[in-house]
């Protein structure tokens, strides 16, 4: 009796397993298809090529699909491999943070360039040009890298050389483990946070004065005005990965027996969903890019029906 009710369990945990690995899998690969489409009509279309605005937005899209595929990996790894060679796990969870961190320091940079072309928009041809958007993007990965290299150091100093040559279940939490981690992260999350929320609200006060003034443009300044608010939304909901713990912990109480499951929910909605909604509604709501990128499809959709109408 006791042989058969370990077996049942065991089935039951390979399946509940399983059904969360396929569900994190099918998601990453809607999340990463829908947000390709929108590269698809970025590369597509030269008209984007030389905006600033476009060039920063796709660097999201595509710093979003960089990071959902490694989570997945990892989600994954968690589970069918416990015994990761360290140098390969620190390689896949410096990328991980660095394009979380990514997130919202191109919306910050978003923001900066729709203050700039609103309220010196003599000066945005010279300020926002193409060259000094990829620098930009350049000091966005070199700010949004020095976390990972900071944790990873202090884990040199921490723990000794010879750990390298072990395998470990590849988790931020397992590794970081230390009071130091702890503390830097802490600080570290605070410091990010509070830059791109300062950026943000000085920003959208600044478009908001301008739109007041008589001689602006006041229709382009309350798009802009809007753009602003939505990378604050857009902003709340990477952020919400921050929270992730903290609902855990809230819920786990409430719900002991359906613990493992209000954890799983809780990754799905404040991990992977943000990185599909954050693109998707800036995207859709740009007109001019929706308006290509429908275009393109429109013209695919037509050559398919063509060629199956001569078939």
């Amino acid at each position: 009796m006791n042989s058969t009710m370990f077996e049942n369990t065991a089935q039951d945990t390979y399946t509940e397993y399983f059904v969360r690995n396929f569900i994190v899998v099918v998601l990453g690969i809607i999340i990463n298809s829908v947000n390709g489409l929108f590269v698809f009509t970025f590369f597509k279309s030269s008209i984007f090529y030389n905006d600033p605005r476009y060039i920063l937005y796709i660097h999201l899209v595509m710093n979003d699909i960089l990071m959902v595929f490694i989570t997945v990996i990892l989600f994954v790894m968690a589970y069918a491999w416990s015994n990761v060679p360290l140098p390969f796990c620190f390689i896949l969870i410096i990328i991980a943070s660095t394009t979380h961190k990514n997130t919202p320091l191109t919306l910050a940079g978003m923001a900066i360039e729709r203050y700039i072309a609103i309220c010196k928009p003599l000066h945005h041809p010279q300020i926002c040009t193409v060259r000094r958007t990829y620098i930009l993007i350049s000091l966005i990965w070199g700010v949004g890298v020095f976390p990972a290299l900071a944790d990873f150091f202090l884990f040199l100093i921490v723990f000794p050389l010879s750990v390298f040559s072990e395998g470990t279940l590849c988790s931020i939490v397992i590794l970081y483990s230390s009071p130091y981690h702890y503390m830097m992260s802490k600080f570290l999350h605070g410091l990010y946070t509070s830059a791109v929320w300062l950026i943000l609200v000085l920003t959208y006060y600044r478009v908001m004065v301008t739109a007041r003034r008589a001689d602006t443009d006041k229709s382009s300044a309350k798009k802009a005005q809007s753009t602003i608010l939505l990378h604050g939304l857009q902003l709340m909901l990477c952020m919400l990965s921050y929270i992730t713990p903290l609902i855990d912990r809230i819920y786990a109480p409430l719900l002991p027996y359906e613990q493992k499951k209000m954890i799983f929910l809780n990754y799905i909605i404040t991990n992977m969903m943000p990185r599909l909604l954050s693109p998707l509604i800036y995207g859709i709501r740009d007109k001019h890019f929706y308006k290509h990128m429908k275009g393109h499809f429109k013209i695919r959709l037509f050559i398919v029906k063509v060629e199956a109408t001569k078939r």
